[in-house]
């Protein structure tokens, strides 16, 4: 991944940042927690909470669910 990441111009991305990445888009969709332990291949959901990045997007729309 540090190669490619490397020819696109993007600075310091690791292999995590991919994960991170896919993993916190699925999080704003809304997709549930538990499916995105199982793509992301996690044992414990501990893990893939630490993956998943707040972001206002998901606050706001968290708080129009009220």
């Amino acid at each position: 991944m540090h190669y490619i990441y490397k020819r696109a111009g993007i600075v310091g991305a690791s292999s995590h940042s991919g994960r991170r990445g896919f993993i916190t888009t699925l999080a704003t969709k809304g997709a549930n927690v538990r499916v995105l332990m199982a793509l992301a291949g996690h044992r414990n959901l501990s893990t893939t909470q630490r993956y998943i990045e707040l972001n206002p997007q998901m606050l706001r729309t968290t708080v129009e669910m009220i």
